[in-house]
């Protein structure tokens, strides 16, 4: 459970990192910010679904 969390939260504050870039206008680095976000938010979502199937 913890790993799953703790993947979660590093895939919001990447996606945070994002916002921040894309508002001061470093486009490229908002991109990949973006990308890591979304690869460690899909990683934690795989894991929850696989791990704790029908809600457990």
């Amino acid at each position: 459970m913890r790993h799953v969390l703790i993947r979660g939260i590093m895939g919001l504050i990447w996606l945070a990192a994002a916002i921040i870039s894309g508002v001061s206008g470093n486009f490229e680095m908002s991109a990949l910010y973006v990308i890591l976000g979304g690869v460690f938010l899909y990683s934690a979502c795989t894991t929850w679904k696989k791990d704790y199937k029908g809600g457990r």
